[in-house]
């Protein structure tokens, strides 16, 4: 069981590109996996953490409804945003400049093999990242992601989900706000549910910014301990 993790940081980059990235990285892993089966090996198989911000662009997972983006073609460009239809779980979501986006491309038989497992613990690093800003934040019953004020009438979203696995291997993951202009959420209804809001970690505080980098450390922190894992640079 290989419980290395290599991160990769990739800055701000294109989402086509970078779901093409993810699945070379995933493919890798799959075919791995495939031929330690056939051949009878042992080989290890490598586990990666992508750290992404993207261009403006909306994307609809494989469940979701299109008549949750409430844009056409043409105010797409306008607003200088792309759209794309993808293969994970999930309905509908934004990402943008200001925003963290995690990308933990992992076999899960190097860990555990329990999806349900894996989206609370990739809640639970969340939870434990924003506890240290003073921010209590928690799951809503039914509703992938980490909430604020989940099951009152004030339930705001500051972190939406969305996976998909093949062979216990994983990709896509989680999209944190953090500086990000969540105008660009009334475009759409987030995540498919009507009425609940949105928020972020800098509307939160209160601030005019929040440094992403020190966001980025502590998510790493808390997902290396909770997945019992070691990160490497």
């Amino acid at each position: 069981m290989n419980k290395t993790i290599q991160l990769q940081d990739l800055g701000n980059n294109d989402y086509k590109a970078t779901w093409e990235y993810q699945e070379e990285l995933f493919k890798e892993i799959v075919d791995l996996k495939i031929r330690n089966r056939r051949e009878e090996l042992n080989l290890p198989t490598p586990n990666y953490f992508l750290f992404v911000e993207h261009p403006h662009v909306y994307t609809l997972g494989k469940s979701g409804d299109l008549s949750n983006l409430l844009l056409s073609e043409k105010q797409l460009e306008a607003k200088g945003a792309t759209f794309y239809k993808i293969n994970r779980g999930g309905d509908i979501t934004y990402h943008g400049p200001g925003q963290i986006v995690g990308y933990p491309i992992l076999d899960l038989e190097n860990f555990f093999t329990d999806i349900h497992k894996y989206l609370r613990l990739l809640e639970e690093a969340i939870i434990l990242t924003l506890a240290e800003y003073g921010i209590t934040s928690g799951r809503s019953a039914g509703e992938t992601g980490v909430w604020l004020g989940a099951g009152t009438p004030f339930a705001r979203k500051i972190c939406a989900m969305g996976v998909r696995a093949s062979r216990w291997v994983t990709m896509h993951g989680f999209a944190l706000n953090v500086n990000a202009d969540l105008g660009y959420f009334d475009n759409i209804i987030p995540c498919g549910i009507r009425g609940k809001a949105v928020t972020s970690l800098q509307v939160e505080l209160g601030v005019e910014s929040v440094s992403e980098e020190e966001v980025k450390a502590k998510i790493v922190k808390h997902f290396k301990e909770l997945f019992e894992a070691e990160f490497i640079y």
